[in-house]
């Protein structure tokens, strides 16, 4: 089961990105609660740069982080803004971002 298919489980609306450019054309595209990024993302920007765009762009965004290599620097995340270690079970995933589901809506980006 990927993270798509648990978020789907539990009720959440989804949009997938493959890299930062796609991303940053659904978040202009459509209203996003909360943001799941990998650091490593396909092209030349990585995740921190998506955090940073989201961040710049609405604030009232919720972010988790995820890398199994990469960690965040003191810059790299704010107070609220989250890192997950790869790997993670799922369901711990899941709990912790129902528990930061602030605006009771459902939509989140992987």
């Amino acid at each position: 089961m990927t993270l798509v298919d648990a978020l789907l489980d539990e009720g959440h609306d989804v949009i997938e990105a493959s890299s930062v450019l796609e991303a940053v054309a659904a978040f202009g595209m459509h209203h996003i609660d909360f943001l799941i990024t990998d650091v490593d993302m396909p092209g030349g920007l990585n995740g921190f740069d998506l955090v940073r765009f989201v961040r710049h762009h609405d604030s009232g965004v919720g972010v988790i982080v995820t890398s199994g290599g990469n960690r965040p620097g003191n810059a790299d995340l704010k107070p609220g803004e989250t890192f997950i270690a790869k790997p993670y079970r799922m369901d711990d995933m899941v709990a912790h971002l129902n528990l930061r589901d602030r605006r009771g809506e459902r939509r989140i980006k992987a």
